[in-house]
């Protein structure tokens, strides 16, 4: 058989259901071998949008995502997605053809060094140069990809090594996994010890929680100890935002009242939190604090978060033994904090003002979906909106890229969120500029048949950018933009288009699209004014008591 026929069998063995990507000239025979494979292959318009797609994927199923492009410019249009995964912990594989070995030493047609270029952004990358080595290349890329923390792989494959025979000898490798260690003893009573002698003790759960499928053990730990908990904008979920213990979500890069709590706090305890979340200086700016670390890694290198107890292991086993062992408070914290957040967020629930309101749009969004049901926030102001104010009840339903950050995930993601979970609702919530970046995957998404919802908030500009323009500068500059008629153009694709003209038509619009069962677009004015609105509360902000 050829090289690329042994190839896609070792995908198969690696379970793989979708591969995202564009058939190219050096990829042919990885194509054709496709065609007697039970893996289905979603051609996409862009690459970008294929490695979203693979990004969402991954990092909604734990299982690696996979996208596939040529060589030269097909490999490059991955580079933005494949790095948001890779940085944002979802499991990833991309795959790009390549020209043969034969030209590769000297200047070539669409020829680069893909590995190099691939390296930095990938927990391993390599071309495949022999046959033979097929199967371990692609056990290694899968296995790499998906431990904790997961990341990105990238294979190289070129054309002439595709097309080459290999024996029946080199079968693909069978699929291995290691448990994830139990922590040590002495690790969980020296943090027991620190807990019993907090006196306010809290917890920031990040998105290794949701990885580690530890979110209804975090519950637990909370309730036996009766510690809050925050969680950050990736582990939305992880806690439920209607449980009394819950102080919503921390990462705004202001001083929110969910800040507050960590103001007070003199114990942080870490659970499965990424660096790249929510640097620590932002919340740790004293150094004041006595930090744990519970994680199946070691903790980061960093001046603000230099670790009392690092607990490292399964985070599921080491919740459970430190609640054994600690000495739950003798009351549960105060719940003024709480109160106030809760508060704030409904403040905003009959607000009738036009254009809506960022708050009225997120609280009107949460009334429709279901809790299971799923929204992938794009990139942009809307996003510190949905992070910081969506009511999130379990993990993996608010989707929000902030390791990376890329604008553009919105729309593929909800492609791939779909074709994941065909029975719940997906929302793209995004911004105009955010869903110009890769609408063009509407087209996608009719042809393979998942209907999707997405939600344009419609400012004509870098809403985001001028948020951070006119806070440090007081002006604005080159952030305006002129749009297309977002219905027509929805409807060009076949899709449905609504624009909102009266805030009461947001709720019924939203039921109307979902009931369409088709691909929707809303236009939504929104009055981005709140912005600056927010910024100026903030820091006049009282904590409660």
């Amino acid at each position: 058989m050829k090289a690329a026929e042994l190839f896609v069998q070792c995908l198969e063995n690696e379970g793989v259901e979708y591969i995202f990507g564009i058939p190219g000239e050096e990829n042919l025979d990885v194509m054709d071998a496709l065609l007697g494979s039970r893996i289905r292959f979603i051609t996409t318009r862009h690459e970008q949008g294929a490695a979203f797609m693979a990004d969402l994927y991954g990092r909604l199923t734990g299982r690696a995502g996979v996208c596939l492009a040529t060589l030269g410019p097909g490999a490059t249009n991955l580079i933005t997605g494949f790095a948001d995964a890779n940085m944002d912990r979802a499991p990833i594989v991309g795959i790009a053809g390549q020209g043969a070995t034969t030209r590769m030493h000297k200047e070539s047609h669409q020829i680069l060094d893909l590995v190099n270029l691939f390296e930095p952004i990938s927990k391993y990358a390599t071309q495949i140069r022999e046959p033979e080595i097929v199967p371990e290349i692609v056990r290694k890329a899968f296995k790499s990809a998906q431990a904790e923390k997961p990341g990105g792989s990238f294979i190289d494959f070129p054309e002439n090594i595709a097309a080459s025979e290999v024996g029946a000898d080199h079968p693909p490798l069978r699929v291995q996994s290691s448990k994830p260690p139990v922590p040590p003893g002495e690790k969980i009573a020296q943090a027991a010890e620190l807990i019993s002698e907090a006196s306010f003790p809290v917890v920031m759960a990040g998105n290794g929680v949701v990885r580690g499928g530890a979110s209804d053990m975090l519950v637990h730990f909370a309730e036996t100890l009766n510690i809050p908990v925050a969680t950050t904008f990736m582990a939305k979920g992880s806690i439920p935002f209607s449980h009394p213990l819950s102080l919503g979500t921390v990462g705004l890069q202001a001083h929110d009242y969910v800040a507050c709590g960590f103001d007070r706090a003199d114990v942080v305890i870490c659970v499965g939190y990424d660096m790249v979340e929510y640097p620590p200086a932002l919340w740790h700016p004293a150094k004041d604090k006595k930090i744990i670390h519970v994680d199946m890694s070691s903790a980061e290198v960093d001046e603000h978060y230099i670790v009392a107890s690092g607990v490292i292991g399964d985070i599921t086993a080491a919740l459970d033994a430190i609640a054994r062992a600690a000495r739950p408070r003798s009351a549960p914290p105060s719940t003024a904090l709480r109160e106030t957040i809760v508060a704030e967020l409904s403040e905003h629930a009959r607000d009738e003002a036009f254009p809506l309101k960022p708050q009225k749009i997120v609280w009107d969004l949460r009334q429709v979906l279901r809790p299971e049901d799923i929204a992938i926030s794009d990139v942009g102001a809307h996003k510190m909106w949905m992070a910081r104010m969506y009511q999130t009840e379990r993990p993996n339903t608010c989707i929000i890229s902030n390791g990376f950050a890329s604008m553009g995930i919105a729309v593929p993601g909800a492609v791939a969120a779909k074709l994941a979970f065909p029975e719940k609702t997906v929302v793209a919530v995004t911004g105009d500029a955010g869903f110009l970046m890769n609408s063009q995957e509407i087209e996608t998404a009719l042809r393979v048949g998942t209907p999707i919802v997405i939600l344009v908030w419609n400012d004509s500009g870098y809403g985001l950018i001028k948020w951070h323009q006119l806070r440090r500068f007081g002006r604005e500059s080159h952030i305006d933009f002129k749009n297309p008629d977002f219905v027509k153009y929805a409807e060009s694709f076949g899709a449905r288009g609504y624009r909102i003209e009266n805030t009461r038509e947001l709720v019924p619009v939203l039921k109307q699209a979902i009931a369409d069962d088709t691909v929707v677009v809303i236009d939504v004015p929104v009055d981005y004014s709140e912005n600056m609105k927010l910024t100026e509360r903030l820091g006049k902000l009282v904590c409660p008591i």
